[in-house]
């Protein structure tokens, strides 16, 4: 092949090439550009709490870009079943959503053990996420899995107590024992308590179907009752109030809509800012960011929320201070 003939051929290659360059990246940009993702949002049970953080991460997800037309969301409600749990991550798997949310522990669990370190999982309101080995530390998540946790202010929760039932010695603390952020907060609780001179006892339901006959016994052994941040109590939280109303036992949970099925007061973490925050974190995700070195996101800042009509038909006088500071920064339920 003379020289000629050769320059000729390579000067055809870099056309060709330069030509595949300019027509075909354009095309890839749009496609990129256009390119709907999935993500399956798995709510371990219906109750206000978890609902609030749905919609929070709805809002979330919207302020990045992500709403209408730009996402297609698969909404799943596992309805506090194991079984569902499963075959509803397994879902997510088979249609290959982009991205996964799970809200409550045992549905980020469920999420994160079927995605195997592939798909990233997004946590929303996980309580203990290290402990519950969904992630390596919460500054270095080290894998697939990142999101936000709201661990509750206990020692503000054990202020609270103080303050609304100054009198009170016995202390009953009740939890899931399937619930792994209930059973944490709550021994974390009664550690601080007993620490603050408590009589402490601990209570456990296996599932919303024993909070009747738990709630019965605890309510004759105790002065006032602490509800932590447990999906089971949360979701059996208004026969557990039934219970407690009977035998004017005041019930301290550990968040706002916990307060409005009957708690007579808290130092609430907003719920739709843990959803929120996770919203915001997904679609970083989406966009291209690592959740393996994303440090897990704790929301602690918490409102001081005051139920008065729980409050006189236990006939408490709440104190002006926790009143005031609800009416200032917070919310009053009349």
């Amino acid at each position: 092949m003379n020289k000629r003939l050769l320059a000729t051929i390579t000067a055809i290659v870099a056309f060709l090439a330069v030509a595949f360059v300019t027509t075909s990246h354009p095309a890839n940009s749009e496609k990129k550009a256009n390119y709907v993702p999935t993500v399956g949002i798995l709510q371990l049970v219906t109750h206000p709490a978890l609902d609030e953080i749905h919609r929070g991460i709805l809002a979330g997800l919207k302020s990045e870009g992500y709403s209408g037309q730009k996402i297609k969301i698969d909404y799943q409600n596992a309805q506090a079943n194991q079984a569902n749990l499963k075959t509803m991550s397994q879902k997510f798997a088979n249609e290959n959503a982009d991205l996964t949310i799970g809200i409550a522990t045992p549905a980020a669990l469920s999420l994160a053990k079927t995605a195997n370190g592939g798909n990233p999982v997004i946590l929303a309101g996980i309580t203990d996420p290290a402990g519950s080995g969904l992630v390596k530390t919460t500054q270095h998540p080290g894998n697939n899995v990142t999101g936000t946790t709201g661990d509750s202010p206990l020692s503000q929760h054990l202020s609270v107590i103080k303050q609304a039932v100054p009198n009170a010695k016995k202390l009953g603390i009740i939890y899931t024992t399937s619930d792994h952020g209930g059973e944490y907060n709550a021994k974390n609780m009664a550690k601080l308590a007993q620490a603050a001179g408590y009589d402490v006892k601990l209570y456990t339901i296996s599932t919303t179907n024993d909070m009747q006959q738990v709630a019965e016994t605890m309510a004759s052994q105790v002065d006032v009752v602490y509800a932590p941040q447990d999906n089971g109590v949360a979701s059996a939280m208004k026969t557990l109030i039934n219970v407690t109303n009977q035998n004017k036992i005041p019930v301290i949970p550990a968040v706002d809509t916990m307060v409005k099925d009957g708690g007579l007061a808290t130092i609430s973490v907003s719920q739709y800012d843990i959803g929120y925050q996770a919203g915001i974190m997904a679609a970083k995700v989406l966009k291209g960011k690592n959740p393996a070195n994303y440090p897990v996101k704790t929301i602690t800042q918490g409102d001081m929320v005051v139920n008065l009509k729980q409050a006189q038909l236990l006939g408490i006088h709440l104190p002006d201070s926790m009143v005031k500071a609800a009416e200032t920064k917070g919310e009053v339920i009349k």
